[in-house]
């Protein structure tokens, strides 16, 4: 792990930067090093004198940053991004200099990167939904905003172990829920699991230390299980004329957590905690290698997927099975050299090559999660729960069916016939009455299954249901159908919008209590006997010259604590502080003015001040003359 990582131990900033292209000698050119040689330097001259809360460096951090996406083969500017990511916080008016000397790119990165940083991901709320909103969409301008910082947040889980356990549960906890699902949307295998099984060991020690026992336990024995099977699979290659390169793949221990916890089973109780892999050249030879493997042993039923005819959303590509091989299920993967970069480094392989054929490399345009995000940039997704399941449905498991002309739909684990005609068009999801499965009927709300054909029938006078409603698992479905019950259906109740009426009416009770607690102290204050002789007017602002309407649910009478707000229709509504019709009122708070009973006090108080103020005026008149009068003299 990060502490024991060299870099730790060097504090020089020429020694660091020299290092990197040690490390990386044949990465960058001539010019390109000068390029980032001149961004550490100007890292330096920003930071040089400052340190982090353990003490350490503050540049040792960006320079780990910049070794990881330079361990993914990514550009100069993408490098200097990452040195640069978080040096706005240090000095926020540099962004004009960088874009100056390392040019726009550069300061659309860091500016993208400085944005993500600012958000907090912590608490289910309106405002994470907005900051969520924010990081996805970051993704549309620049891809490499989150990449580089998919690589700031990965160093930042290598190096955890300086923070408090609370502080650690929950970084562990922010990148479990979303940094983990995002790095696996863009097909960055080996970041996800490195992440999940940091994770797993802030957020859950005792389970983490208890697989890595067990699993340091096993190993020769399992050892000994893989060599023969990989020296059966190297003999039949060989006979087959076919080069290949097989490695043993350990299971993350996050992978064996999650097993452990869906079978219900001890670590020590999983034989499939071991893979193999297997590299070859062509396509065809990985179909090739999948007859020979199933020749060797035999294949479990349902556990062979073809992600080469049919690769994943991330551009994912492998033939997955699995074998009973000497009494233990054996999981192996098949795939080509191209599928095994892009299967590492996801969207990050379309920067892996400078020069030459590209053209099994992913793109972000060609990414489902891009392509997603662009149609929604302009929605609008204000709704807390709307956005939830957005969330979920853009970071969640997916599967992939197809229309029977042969067009992928890429749905959420779970979804149905119902999400499916959704998906296809609108028009489509409001009239659809029944579905087909591989040309058998299905209900509609039986979730679906990965490659399965799904034929939608329709009827002109359909429409969406309450039952629909509450099945649908995408958020499109779910928008759509919830619009037309809440004009086409009065009986339609909104669980979400009643729920934030009932929290209104609570604030709104909360309020009326105050008012009426301040009316009564206001009352002992003034020692107004119970004689009072009010005048039946209401006063506003000290003043009875508005339009007033008297609530008649409630009929307040003069000396009662009362209560008002602007009306639309009937000017000030008056109603007695305790009144339940009142507390109802949407936007009480905002809507609701200071109001009290007209006593005769007040009216007698009101006459003297205007006499008071006549009386002001006349001695103001008579000066104006008295100085006119000399001026003549």
């Amino acid at each position: 792990m990060a502490e024991l990582d060299p870099i730790n131990l060097v504090t020089d900033p020429d020694e660091l930067i020299n290092n990197f292209f040690r490390d990386f000698p044949e990465s960058y050119t001539q010019q390109e090093e000068q390029k980032i040689r001149a961004a550490w330097s100007f890292l330096i001259e920003k930071t040089g004198s400052l340190k982090r809360k353990c003490g350490k460096p503050y540049c040792l951090h960006p320079m780990r940053v910049a070794r990881v996406l330079a361990e993914k083969n990514l550009g100069a500017d993408c490098i200097i991004a990452g040195l640069f990511h978080n040096i706005l916080e240090v000095d926020s008016e540099c962004l004009s200099e960088i874009e100056e000397k390392f040019g726009k790119d550069v300061s659309v990165i860091c500016s993208g990167t400085a944005k993500i940083t600012g958000l907090k991901i912590k608490s289910s709320s309106i405002q994470e939904a907005d900051n969520i909103r924010k990081m996805l969409f970051a993704m549309v301008d620049d891809i490499r905003v989150i990449l580089v910082k998919l690589a700031d947040r990965l160093d930042r889980m290598r190096n955890l172990k300086s923070v408090s356990p609370e502080a650690q549960r929950a970084v562990a906890k922010e990148v479990i829920d979303i940094w983990c699902p995002l790095a696996s949307r863009l097909g960055m295998s080996d970041v996800k699991s490195e992440m999940e099984d940091l994770s797993l060991k802030y957020s859950n020690p005792a389970a983490f230390q208890q697989i890595k026992t067990i699993v340091a336990q096993k190993k020769a024995e399992r050892a000994e299980y893989l060599d023969k099977a990989v020296k059966k699979i190297y003999t039949a290659t060989e006979k087959a004329g076919i080069s290949v390169s097989i490695t043993s793949r350990a299971k993350h221990f996050y992978s064996i957590y999650q097993k452990m916890r869906k079978r219900n089973k001890e670590p020590g109780e999983l034989f499939d905690l071991f893979a193999l892999r297997i590299i070859c050249q062509t396509n065809a030879e990985c179909y090739t290698l999948i007859g020979i493997v199933h020749g060797l042993w035999k294949p479990m039923e349902g556990r062979f997927k073809d992600y080469i005819a049919m690769p994943k959303a991330n551009g994912y590509q492998s033939l997955h099975t699995t074998v009973m091989c000497d009494g233990k299920p054996l999981e192996i993967q098949i795939r080509t050299q191209e599928m095994h970069n892009v299967a590492e480094h996801g969207v990050a392989s379309h920067w892996l090559y400078k020069k030459g054929t590209n053209r099994d490399l992913v793109k972000a345009e060609d990414l489902s999660i891009i392509n997603q995000l662009r149609a929604l940039r302009d929605e609008d997704l204000s709704n807390e729960s709307f956005f939830s399941e957005l969330k979920n449905e853009l970071l969640g498991d997916s599967i992939y069916v197809f229309t029977p002309k042969g067009d992928v739909k890429e749905l959420p684990a779970g979804a149905n016939a119902i999400d499916f005609a959704y998906a296809i068009h609108s028009g489509i999801g409001e009239k659809v009455v029944g579905a087909k499965a591989d040309g058998k009927i299905i209900p509609l709300t039986a979730p679906l299954k990965n490659t399965q054909i799904i034929e939608v029938l329709t009827n002109p006078q359909a429409h969406p249901t309450q039952a629909q409603y509450k099945a649908v698992k995408t958020s499109k479905a779910r928008q759509k159908i919830h619009s037309w019950l809440a004009e086409n259906d009065p009986t339609f109740i909104d669980k979400d919008a009643l729920e934030r009426r009932e929290a209104e009416i609570a604030a709104n009770t909360l309020h009326s209590k105050q008012v009426a607690e301040k009316l009564r102290e206001e009352k002992k204050k003034k020692n107004v006997s119970q004689k009072t002789d009010y005048t039946g007017r209401v006063v506003i602002e000290n003043t009875t010259n508005f339009l007033v309407t008297m609530a008649q649910c409630c009929k307040p009478k003069p000396g009662d604590p009362i209560v008002g707000y602007i009306s639309r229709n009937r000017g000030i509504t008056v109603h007695a502080a305790n009144c339940l019709t009142f507390l109802r009122i949407p936007d009480i708070e905002k809507r609701s003015v200071p109001v009290e009973w007209d006593t005769t006090e007040r009216k007698k108080s009101k006459k003297e001040t205007e006499l008071r103020e006549q009386n002001k005026e006349k001695s103001k008149q008579r000066q104006i003359e008295m100085n006119r009068f000399k001026k003549q003299r």
